[in-house]
């Protein structure tokens, strides 16, 4: 891809609207300055002092914040958070967001708001070291009351979006936004609105989800379609390309250091390498930031081995980045263009 090229795709970002369906939580960051630690009188445990709190978007919201830098001019998240603190949190964060609007995203006090809580020691001259983590989920199924209001975003969204991402993020199936009801109308519209990109990510399988573009990593499509999970990348390409035939949709798998590659129907195949690291790096985040790039590059026009192009290229900005989960602008991605050739 060359610069012009680039500059004449990035430029549409700036009309996309795009939807982000999923699992949205809260990322809670506890910095903690170890030289303020403490001994605490009634148990004798060490007491380790916060002396700042950063709340972001995290899980489908760090696509939406990849979204944001890049400059989409409107995304909607779908999904929900709870009538609670963290939900209060999550919804400001996302209000302060250009171009986000919530006007199909749920607070209830049916479900609680899925967040993590990410405590990091802040150490002068050191990377951010983060501790054991506290996770607040949801347990139990999604309530029908709340998946009819998704089923219902998802109907009124699909007329007025270029792009939709699905992003299920739940360790336990029918307990997040993507549930069964939700696919099975995702699948229904899917037919009815061909002309929409539909990108479906999930961190347990894509088994059952409709046929839309499928991303995932090696491991997941080894799971998913039976093969050998250490296979070389020619096999690799051969699996993905045969269930990219069988779906009538591409198949997208990130491979970690060796890179990415997407197939298409009916012999498309391309692998794109991964930018060489830089400096220390932290992979948080990295696979948002390629589905999201994917997404607005496929909706601006973008054919699939450039929309793997800029996802490599976004996956090496937010490598660089250190405690926290990052992103990546256009500037940003700009600047590593000449890395591709």
């Amino acid at each position: 891809m060359n610069a012009a090229r680039f500059q004449n795709l990035t430029s549409n970002y700036t009309r996309l609207r795009l939807a982000v369906v999923g699992d949205l939580c809260l990322d809670r960051y506890l910095e903690i300055d170890p030289g303020k630690q403490e001994i605490s009188i009634e148990t004798q445990l060490p007491v380790h002092n916060v002396v700042r709190v950063r709340s972001q978007p995290g899980a489908a919201g760090t696509i939406l914040n990849n979204l944001v830098a890049l400059g989409v001019a409107e995304i909607y998240p779908v999904g929900f958070c709870g009538d609670d603190g963290e939900g209060y949190e999550l919804q400001r964060a996302l209000r302060s967001k250009p171009g986000v609007h919530l006007d199909h995203f749920l607070q209830t006090n049916e479900r609680r708001t899925f967040t993590y809580c990410k405590p990091l020691v802040m150490e002068a001259g050191k990377a951010p070291r983060e501790l054991n983590r506290l996770d607040s989920k949801n347990w139990t199924p999604t309530p029908p009351t709340v998946q009819g209001h998704l089923v219902e975003a998802l109907r009124e969204i699909i007329t007025q979006v270029d792009a939709i991402i699905l992003m299920d993020q739940v360790d336990i199936a029918e307990t997040g936004v993507v549930t069964s009801q939700v696919l099975d109308a995702v699948r229904h519209l899917a037919a009815m609105h061909p002309r929409v990109h539909i990108i479906a990510d999930s961190r347990r399988s894509l088994r059952g989800f409709p046929p839309v573009i499928f991303k995932m990593n090696a491991a997941e499509l080894a799971a998913l379609v039976g093969s050998d999970p250490g296979a070389d990348l020619p096999l690799i390409q051969k699996t993905a390309l045969d269930l990219a035939r069988r779906q009538r949709q591409p198949v997208i798998v990130t491979l970690a250091e060796r890179g990415i590659i997407g197939a298409a129907p009916p012999d498309e195949v391309h692998h794109v390498s991964s930018l060489p690291p830089r400096g220390e790096i932290d992979i948080v985040g990295a696979g948002d930031a390629v589905t999201a790039n994917l997404a607005a590059a496929l909706a601006a026009g973008a054919t699939l081995r450039e929309a793997l192009e800029l996802a490599m290229l976004a996956a090496s900005v937010v490598i660089h980045q250190l405690g926290t989960t990052g992103t990546a602008t256009v500037a940003q991605i700009d600047e590593l263009l000449p890395a591709l050739s």
